[in-house]
């Protein structure tokens, strides 16, 4: 599938078309309030248009990206959980350090 603004990729990802940028990117800051001019700044390989053409591909295909995001982040957690369990000792240290760093703020 190819829009003027973005592309599914066959592996079913979705990126600025033309890009290495993920639709997910924009998306993201686009939900966290940023506006197109801050997130060129963000991604400075696209342009406001391309900016302004993939909030709009969003709106007017939202149904179908928030499942595609909604299962990235399914997945996301999933892989995460996996990591923590085959890396336990490493976050652990981690998790160790962190509180000594926290306490050495305080």
């Amino acid at each position: 599938m190819k829009d003027k603004y973005v592309t599914k990729l066959d592996n079913g990802a979705y990126r600025v078309a033309d890009t290495r940028v993920s639709l997910d990117s924009v998306i993201y800051a686009f939900w966290d309030g940023e506006t197109p001019e801050t997130i060129a700044r963000h991604f400075p390989a696209l342009t406001l248009e391309q900016i302004y053409g993939a909030i709009a591909f969003y709106l007017a295909n939202r149904a179908e990206i928030d499942r595609y995001m909604q299962e990235g982040d399914i997945e996301f957690e999933k892989l995460s959980r996996e990591w923590r369990k085959k890396n336990f000792s490493l976050y652990e240290k981690l998790e160790r350090a962190r509180q000594e760093l926290e306490i050495s703020v305080k």
